[in-house]
Formats: structure tokens, sequence, C-alpha cells
């Protein structure tokens, strides 16, 4: 009997989930509901442990790789002027819709009951715990944003010292190799993480929770769909002068494993597997662009939903919002990108934004019961994103692969095997 591929694994156990979240709900199972959740949960508490040793040592090692690339000036800032342009777009879209779908208007939701999250975002915060006040706590409490500061300081270090950090990056590499073999395990189990996830938001949420804010979910999934189906296609065609077809049809197992796993660092071992191997980008850069991406690269969660989710909560307690407002807004989603650091959710970049704009922080709390629902295709959209902007980098710099990028995509059942390299260059799967 032929084994399922992995793209339809995880399409088998969406299906699965999908059904059994509804066969909990309407039967009202809760055992059911129960193990969904737990299976789910547990899935993504796999996911997270590997969070920090990935981050560090992927940024450590991407930013040390730098040296062994020509040319990694150029192409680290025209992967961040790509960011910055494709973010652009998306908060466009997202404004856009807001203007014409006024998500807020005629809700009759109640806000006396809405509570500010504990700790809002402000910029003050932001720029300030980019720096740890300890090292240790950075790690513990998942700070993703200061283990990306702590990673490029170390990594940077480690280029200006020589020789004498081999060591330390040799560590590091090693490091870096055990965590992604180990999440790749993990990732193995994704369909059945899958079940659990889906199944368990169609159990507790079903569309009860989305009439209220049907015109807000909307605007999310559509905002998201046009950047998916046409501004990344655009770019794809007329830019990076490649297939957008061949493009989704090699990336797909990234961007359904993202939706489920709503984690875009979790994602990142097979999203720079594809971007390797099927899409053909160049290792040496890919092993900078994949980190750089999962932990800045945010068009779904700091673009598109910010700028909606602003204008909602607007409408709801009757602000008017004016143009200076709207270029607020796309200022913050395209400086404040980092403050997501690619983990579940967008709470903080939403209360960076409406605190900037001067909106309540109230408003937080009416989005929270559907944030799961909306964030499944945000973090879609960010990790598409996060492989979109290497393609079109490495085309312009010649570090693509057309022979890979239009062969039939290779299977990602198998653990990559890791080539260790001899000093002085990048490390190489095979």
């Amino acid at each position: 009997m032929k084994k399922l591929s992995f793209s339809l694994q995880l399409l088998l156990g969406l299906v699965i989930g999908v059904a059994l979240g509804f066969v909990a709900r309407a039967g009202d199972v809760t055992w059911l509901t129960a193990t969904l959740t737990e299976v789910g949960k547990i899935f993504v508490q796999l996911l997270k442990l590997a969070v920090a040793p990935l981050v560090f040592t992927a940024v450590v090692v991407s930013v040390a790789n730098l040296r062994n690339v020509s040319g990694a000036a150029r192409l680290a800032g025209k992967t961040l002027l790509w960011f910055l342009i494709t973010s652009l777009i998306a908060v466009a879209f997202g404004i856009g819709l807001g203007l014409i779908l006024n998500p807020g208007q005629g809700v009759t939701i109640s806000t006396a009951g809405a509570k500010a999250p504990e700790n809002a975002g402000t910029w003050l915060d932001f720029l300030t715990g980019i720096i740890p006040t300890n090292i240790v706590t950075a790690f513990t409490e998942l700070n993703v944003l200061q283990i990306v500061f702590l990673g490029v300081v170390l990594g940077a270090a480690a280029l200006a010292v020589g020789d004498k950090a081999e060591p330390f990056l040799d560590f590091s590499r090693s490091i870096l190799d055990l965590v992604q073999k180990a999440l790749w395990w993990v990732i193995r189990l994704a369909p059945i993480g899958t079940a659990g996830l889906i199944g368990k938001s169609v159990a507790s949420y079903g569309w009860d929770l989305l009439a209220p804010l049907a015109k807000l979910s909307a605007g999310v999934y559509i905002g998201c769909l046009l950047v998916l189906l046409v501004s990344y296609p655009v770019l794809l065609a007329f830019v990076g002068k490649v297939s957008p077809l061949t493009f989704y049809r090699k990336a797909w197992p990234a961007i359904e494993l993202a939706f489920v796993s709503r984690s875009s660092v979790g994602t990142m071992p097979l999203t720079q597997r594809v971007t390797t191997e099927r899409l053909g980008v160049d290792r040496g850069y890919a092993a900078f662009a994949v980190p750089f991406g999962a932990t800045t690269k945010m068009d779904g969660c700091a673009a598109i939903y910010p700028a909606l989710a602003a204008i909602f909560v607007a409408q709801v307690f009757g602000v008017h919002l004016g143009v200076g407002h709207y270029l607020l807004i796309a200022f913050v989603s395209v400086v404040g990108s980092a403050a997501t650091a690619g983990l579940t959710g967008a709470i903080v970049m939403l209360t960076l934004t409406l605190s900037t704009l001067g909106l309540p922080l109230e408003g937080v709390g009416l989005l929270l019961a559907i944030d799961p629902i909306l964030d499944m295709i945000r973090t879609a959209t960010n990790v598409t994103g996060q492989m979109v902007v290497p393609v079109l980098v490495a085309r312009s710099e010649a570090r693509l692969d057309e022979a890979v990028f239009n062969a039939p995509p290779q299977p990602l059942d198998e653990a990559p095997v890791v080539v260790r390299p001899a000093k002085g260059t990048e490390p190489a799967l095979a």
C-alpha cells in the first residue's frame, strides 16, 4: 500500500479534525472536546519547547554564516527592503478592506465587560524590551524578541572574533542540528496535532462567536487571501519571474502546518527545508533569511489584522479616524512587525497599534474569543511571505536554482541528514 505524502497526511488530519469537532459540538460530547483540546495543546507545547534553543542557535549560526556568503550586506539589505515593501502592501489591503467593510458599524456587542489586557504594548516597551535585563529570563519567559537580539549580538561578535569563536559556533551548529532533528520528529506528528487543533476550534467556537464579528472575521480572511492569491503571485511572476503555481505547490506543506500550528517559529524547520530543497534558494542565504523572517516577517499578524482590528475598535467605541491615523497604522505595522516575534497570537502588536492611535485597549478583550480562528490564516500568510521574499531576493542575486524550483516536489517524509561542514564553510543539508 502506497504511503501517503506528508501534505496528504496533514490534509487528512484537517478533515478528520473538522469532522470530530462538528460531532463534539453537535452532540455536546464533552470527553471528545476535552480530548481534542489536550491533543492540540500537547502538540503546541512540543513546538514551543524547541523555540528558545532553535531561535537562538539559528540566529547565531545564520549571522555567522554571512561571512561565507558573498555580498552579505547587499543580501541582508534587499531582504529587509522586501520585508518592508510587502508589509506596506499588506497593510494597504487591511486599511482598504476596513474602509470598505466598516467592520465595527452596526455591531451590537456589549463593551461593558471588555477588559484591557494586563500587559499592553507601547513603543517604550517595544524599544526597551528588545534588550533583556537578565539573559536567563529571556529564555525562561520565552521572550523571542530578546532571544533574537542576543543571537544577533553574539553572532556578530563571533564574526568579529574570527577563528577563536569557532568552538562556540561549532557548539551552536551542533545544538541547532539536534533541535531541528528533534523538532522534525514533532512535525511528523502534525497530522495528529492538526486534528486536535482544528477539532478543538470547531468544537469550542463553531460559528456562534463569529456572528457579531462576521465583518471583521471576513475582512481578515479576505485580506490575507488577497495577499496570498494576488500580491504574492504578482511579485513572484513579475519580480521573481517564476511560476506562482509552482511556488504554492512546493510550499504548501509549510503553509498548511503554519495554518494549524499558528506558529511561524514552530514551522521554521519545515519552512527552511521547503525554501532550500523545493524552492531552490541558496542554502547559505536561506540560513540567514528564513530565521530572520520567522521572527520579523508578519504580514498577517502585524499588517492586515491590526489595521482591520483598529478600525473595528474605533467604530465600536465611536472614535473617528482620519488620514493621519491610517498613516500611523501603516507606520506601526511596518516598523513594529518584530513585536509579534513569531509566536501564536498578535495581541502585543494589536495593543501597540491601539495605544499608538489612542484607542481604548479594552477593544482587545472583544477580539480575544475569536483570535485563534483568525490566527490560523494570519500565520499561514506570515509563513508564505517568509518564503516569497527569499525567492525574490535569491532570484535577483542569481542564487535561485531554477532546476530545483521547477522540478517535481521532493518528498518531505524523512528528516534531513545533516552534513557537518569543514571549518569556514556553512552547514549543508543532504
